[in-house]
C-alpha cells in the first residue's frame, strides 16, 4: 500500500469523517423528521405507521442516536446495531419490491438492495471499532488458528 494512502487511513480525522459519511443518510433523515416533525407524522402515515407521532419520534431518535455513537466512536456496536436494524425493518415496511410491478419494483429493490449494503457497512464499522478497541488495551483481535501438523 502506498505510504500517502496508509497514512490517510490511519489518521483519527479520516476515520471521524468516514464515520460521518457513512451515517450521513440516518442524521441527515433524522433531522429532517425533527425540524420538519409534521411532515415526519405525514411519512409515518404513508407507509401506514400508527400511531405516527409515537413512529416518528422512534426513527429520528434511533437515527440520531445511532449516528453520534458510531461518530463519537463510543458503543460503536451500539449504534450500529439500531441502524442496522431499523434499516433491515424499512425493508418488508416501505421497499416491499416483491408487492410491486415495474419501474417502481425495479426502484424498490435496488433501494432494498443498497439498504443490504449499509447494513454491511454498518456491520464493518462495528469490527473495527472492536479491533482499535482490542488493539488498545494489547488484547489479540483474531483468533489464532493452529495447523496440525
Amino acid at each position: 500500500m502506498p505510504t500517502l494512502i496508509e497514512t490517510l487511513l490511519t489518521n483519527r480525522a479520516v476515520a471521524v469523517l468516514a464515520r460521518v459519511i457513512l451515517t450521513f443518510p440516518f442524521w441527515g433523515s433524522g433531522l429532517d423528521k425533527l425540524i420538519n416533525f409534521s411532515g415526519g407524522v405525514a411519512e409515518m402515515r404513508q407507509f401506514g405507521l400508527e400511531p405516527a407521532l409515537f413512529f416518528n419520534i422512534a426513527v429520528f431518535t434511533t437515527q440520531l442516536v445511532g449516528s453520534a455513537l458510531i461518530i463519537s466512536g463510543r458503543y460503536v456496536w451500539l449504534g450500529a446495531g439500531a441502524l442496522g436494524i431499523f434499516t433491515a425493518l424499512t425493508i418488508p415496511v416501505v421497499h416491499r419490491f416483491w408487492t410491486m410491478e415495474g419501474a417502481a419494483a425495479l426502484h424498490a429493490f435496488h433501494t432494498a438492495a443498497e439498504h443490504i449494503g449499509m447494513i454491511g457497512g454498518l456491520i464493518t464499522v462495528s469490527i473495527l471499532a472492536a479491533r482499535t478497541r482490542s488493539a488498545r488495551s494489547g488484547e489479540i483481535t483474531m483468533p489464532r488458528i493452529v495447523m496440525a501438523r
